[in-house]
């Protein structure tokens, strides 16, 4: 098989990367003239990726695995497959906009030939396969959708930091806007897959079931934040209320946290809720995950005017150098709007970096009031009140800090009532 993958980020890298792996001839698309470079040197592009680095200095030596700049050139070659995982950018409202999806697809029309299989793998809205993606394509090529070629949606399963392991480790699904072109999509999937490739009828179901599975993961957080506060209302442990529930088979309620973030997660719901005006779970859901920052500030009781909050981890999550809907940013609102002086760390981000985002960099060694845990970076996990000169109070909004490394020092948690050691905590002092 020769297959072509568009767009060599987090996605379409470990992909490329893995159907080379398999044996087959790979063209990887990008507009990047810095991620090409770097992939024709076999280096990757971008770090924590698992087993990314060695699959690249293999496949890239051997010339399995190319990468160049234009995408059109590239599946004129006439290519079996060709897989778009373009990102697709949103508002702040999570609305799409679809410029760099339409730039790629028309990319792949202006060079698509009879006989190519093209799999969408970016997620979309219900119906963006059928209704944008093939009559752009049959419009650019001249070509005719279900009979010259195939068009197949087959939404990205994969966690970034494990991607390739990811992909022989789920189902791989595929479906089409035809019955001959889900088959043959499932036919060159199963060809440098492990993990099963499931057919499921149609595009609009295998759209449905990327929304689906994102969305379920909203809801069930959501739920599990319903449960922190009230468990904080009770002083009990959510922690030993969840794991006692899913002691029960039937019962997997995820844990809850200070904010949910990234490209999936806070995103996806939208569009299930633009395809369905019925929805009423995804709209709540969406309510109460994206009022838990604030109610992470609400847990500093003493109140935080006037004092100097430090925010750990500007990522959306822990070891991923990201921060697309991070907690960071409304929680740092929140905080600037209650009065206080907010500074920020994170080890993935340069003080520079940090500047560009909108946060004032912590130098490390000043005293600070009031320390936030936002993301759940591991080297956060051995902290203590010696690292944060000044501390009074600590909120661990990712429950990942070993409450004894702060002695004197409360350490307040979503749904968990302080322990013993840190009651001995006072009210925080105005700092001179």
């Amino acid at each position: 098989m020769r297959a072509v993958v568009i767009a060599l980020g987090k996605v379409g890298l470990p992909l490329a990367a893995r159907i080379a792996l398999a044996g087959h001839a790979v063209v990887g698309a990008d507009v990047d003239p810095r991620v090409v470079d770097l992939v024709n040197a076999g280096e990757a592009p971008f770090p924590n990726e698992a087993g990314l680095p060695e699959a690249l200095r293999e496949t890239v030596a051997d010339g399995r695995l190319r990468a160049v700049t234009d995408t059109a050139a590239a599946v004129a070659d006439g290519p079996d497959l060709v897989v778009a995982v373009p990102p697709l950018v949103v508002d702040a409202t999570a609305r799409p906009d679809w410029g760099i999806l339409d730039a790629v697809v028309a990319d792949i029309g202006r060079g698509l030939k009879a006989g190519t299989t093209v799999s969408v793998e970016t997620t979309v809205p219900v119906g963006t396969t059928r209704a944008r993606v093939a009559p752009a394509l049959e419009a650019a090529s001249g070509l005719r959708e279900g009979t010259d070629f195939h068009v197949v949606f087959s939404p990205e399963r994969i966690f970034s930091g494990r991607a390739i392991e990811d992909l022989d480790k789920y189902p791989k699904l595929v479906g089409g806007l035809s019955a001959a072109g889900e088959a043959r999509g499932i036919e060159l999937y199963a060809s440098f897959l492990d993990a099963e490739v499931r057919g499921l009828g149609s595009a609009e179901a295998a759209e449905l079931s990327k929304l689906a599975e994102t969305t379920y993961r909203d809801v069930n957080i959501a739920f599990a934040n319903e449960l922190a506060r009230y468990a904080d209302t009770l002083g009990i442990d959510v922690l030993s209320v969840i794991d006692a529930a899913n002691s029960q088979p039937y019962s997997h309620v995820h844990r809850p946290g200070i904010a949910v973030g990234g490209h999936c997660i806070p995103v996806y719901p939208r569009f299930l809720l633009a395809g369905d005006a019925d929805a009423r779970l995804p709209i709540v859901a969406r309510e109460v995950n994206e009022r838990m920052p604030a109610y992470a500030a609400d847990l500093v009781a003493e109140g935080v005017a006037g004092r100097r909050v430090l925010i750990l981890g500007i990522a959306y999550r822990g070891g991923v150098k990201e921060t697309a809907f991070s907690g960071a940013f409304p929680l740092r609102d929140t905080l600037l709007g209650r009065g206080a002086e907010v500074v920020a760390h994170d080890p993935l981000f340069s003080a520079d970096e940090l500047r560009a985002h909108g946060f004032e960099p912590w130098d490390g060694e000043s005293a600070v009031d009031v320390a936030i845990v936002q993301a759940d970076h591991a080297q956060y996990a051995a902290l203590g009140a010696a690292d944060l000169p000044g501390v009074q109070v600590v909120v661990d909004g990712r429950g990942i800090l070993d409450a004894a490394r702060f002695a004197g020092v409360p350490v307040r948690r979503i749904g968990r009532p302080e322990g013993s050691a840190q009651d001995a905590g006072s009210a925080i002092a105005p700092r001179s």
